[in-house]
């Protein structure tokens, strides 16, 4: 979440004003950011953000980067009335995802129209004039509808499928139409839901491809899995032939699971936020995050491995997380993972996924 306070540390801060009960004006996060860690050296440059993320990925090399953004980056002052908190980055400052050389945003969350359609079309603009390929909202349902299709040279294409499901506070008025922009909205977990989107999958699904699908659910706090997601991430790989599920909207990780082969990503958690000194909901660590680098089998699509490296969010930026912090990291991923069969094991500064 580059907006908001993080938008007024970079550097092309837009408008402040905020229409919060709890806030009104974004540099405020900045100043309970500073309070509880000490000063943010603002403006900070593009890359500072990422911090120690982009050793990691020069380390890693990773075939593709990808992210769920969840914040309009858009000047809109249309904002929703009926909604209590509303992000925004300046377009100015979208070099912040350029530095990280961010291949896909996934755009299908519940912030997506918080400054109404202008912020939205602002934000899609905003991404293609950038050269950063996105899903998951769209001038219409078809373009909302599509996946983005990002080319890995010599080994084949991934294909990702962004959806927001309304159990993650999508209202369902921000569903794209045939001739209205909006989300790509998931509307229920049913088994006819699942074959829609294996229809969609198998539309421009060819072979060699990797499918990813990119979903907004469930809620911020709390590691329960429902059944429903449960069962449904296990249709869409059946029935869709998806090979991994990006799941995200917890402000914290949870469970993971590898169903026949394809992993399961139920909460990635956050990975930059501009919460930091606001207190309350603290068990759950949400300053806390990982990064997932996937490895598939290109000849069998199949979970090859899943290397996650911890991070802290402080000062605005991504951290790796401190040796004191991964025996608790380590236990809450066992923990959740033992219903799947899943664990983690520390190798060196990095956590290896185990599973059955």
């Amino acid at each position: 979440m580059t907006g908001r306070g993080i938008d007024q540390a970079l550097p092309h801060p837009g408008n402040p004003i905020l229409y919060e009960e709890y806030m009104k004006s974004a540099r405020g996060y900045v100043s309970l950011a500073e309070a509880a860690s000490g000063r943010i050296p603002a403006p900070v440059d593009f890359a500072y953000i990422w911090g120690d993320a982009l050793e990691e990925m020069e380390r890693v090399v990773p075939d593709l980067r990808i992210i769920n953004l969840e914040t309009t980056i858009t000047r809109s002052e249309t904002y929703l009335k009926d909604k209590g908190i509303h992000y925004r980055m300046n377009p100015e400052n979208i070099s912040c995802i350029t530095a990280a050389k961010i291949d896909c945003c996934c755009l299908a969350n519940n912030h997506m129209l918080d400054w109404g359609c202008s912020g939205l079309l602002e934000t899609l603009a905003t991404l293609d004039g950038a050269g950063v390929k996105r899903a998951g909202a769209g001038r219409n349902l078809k373009e909302a509808q599509a996946p983005a299709i990002l080319d890995v040279e010599d080994k084949g294409r991934a294909l990702v499928f962004s959806f927001g499901s309304e159990t993650s506070g999508i209202p369902e008025d921000w569903a794209a139409s045939d001739n209205k922009p909006g989300v790509n909205l998931l509307r229920d977990f049913s088994t006819e839901t699942a074959d829609r989107i294996g229809e969609l999958v198998r539309g421009v699904k060819e072979n060699g491809d990797i499918v990813v699908f990119s979903v907004h659910w469930g809620a911020n706090w709390g590691y329960e899995i429902s059944h429903q997601q449960m069962e449904f991430a296990h249709r869409i790989i059946d029935s869709a032939a998806v090979d991994i599920i990006h799941g995200h909207s917890s402000h914290h990780f949870k469970g993971i699971e590898v169903y026949k082969d394809k992993p399961i990503l139920y909460g990635c958690g956050d990975f930059l936020n501009d919460y930091e000194g606001i207190s309350g909901y603290e068990v759950y660590r949400g300053d806390l995050g990982l990064m997932y680098f996937v490895t598939f089998n290109p000849e069998t699509a199949k979970l090859a491995g899943l290397e996650m490296i911890p991070t802290q969010v402080r000062l605005f930026r991504v951290n790796r997380a401190s040796a004191a912090d991964f025996p608790w990291i380590i236990t809450t991923l066992n923990r959740e993972g033992q219903r799947f069969g899943t664990r983690v094991e520390q190798q060196e500064d990095a956590l290896v996924l185990k599973w059955r």
